[in-house]
């Protein structure tokens, strides 16, 4: 299903730095997707719902270029894909074969993909740049995936950068990589995190005026009062 707007709106005013914090709180200690580097810096903040796609190691008689025909392949997971969604490819982190390139980026820019974020590579970069796609990934290389590795199928619980993702999850991915919101702790998330972020800008605000850290960042109960009082003023 997609997001709901404001949900989308909420969390794109919200760091990936931010949503680690807020789920380490809640016991999440392993939310943060190894290998998502953003392929262009200033790419701008990604929030979407999980479409996954897994891969498997090559083997030789299934990782050929006839089987990008086969019903069983990125292409046809790709027309798959809803608008709004954020494409996660589990590559194992293979680094030495591409998992998408500009043909199959283009398509997914016009079927409204929001991003595309993998523990793998891409390869085309200079076009996959061109589709105006954001993607988050672990490098380039110029060999294609049927090069290293199966593609095995999409909407399935997959592993990506050591995360466990399934479809309908909540990514969301800005210049420090990507973060995994489970989709049942999403409605707590939107609460907690945007406080989160506004109780950090008042701490920032407090150490532009140089006030020391001890109490202030944790902040202890006299701090806690003064940023209330400044909540209540506001």
């Amino acid at each position: 299903m997609p997001l709901d707007p404001k949900t989308v709106e909420t969390l794109k005013g919200v760091s990936t730095a931010t949503l680690t914090t807020v789920l380490l709180k809640k016991g999440l200690r392993n939310v943060w997707l190894r290998g998502t580097k953003p392929l262009k810096p200033g790419q701008p903040r990604v929030v979407g719902p999980a479409f996954t796609l897994r891969f498997v190691p090559a083997r030789e008689d299934l990782a050929t270029p006839e089987s990008w025909s086969s019903p069983t392949s990125t292409r046809a997971a790709i027309e798959a894909m809803p608008e709004g969604c954020v494409a996660v490819a589990d590559a194992m982190g293979v680094l030495d074969a591409g998992i998408f390139g500009d043909i199959l980026c283009s398509r997914m820019v016009k079927r409204g993909v929001a991003g595309l974020v993998t523990d793998g590579v891409m390869r085309d970069a200079t076009g996959v740049l061109g589709t105006g796609l954001p993607v988050w990934c672990d490098g380039v290389s110029a060999p294609p995936s049927v090069a290293g590795l199966t593609f095995v199928g999409w909407q399935e619980p997959i592993a990506c950068g050591g995360v466990a993702v399934f479809p309908d999850d909540i990514i969301v991915v800005d210049e420090d990589g990507a973060v995994l919101i489970p989709a049942k702790l999403l409605d707590a998330v939107l609460t907690e995190a945007p406080e989160q972020e506004r109780m950090e800008a008042w701490i920032m605000t407090e150490v532009d005026r140089d006030v020391p850290l001890p109490g202030l960042y944790p902040m202890n109960a006299e701090t806690k009062t003064r940023y209330q009082s400044w909540k209540d003023a506001q």
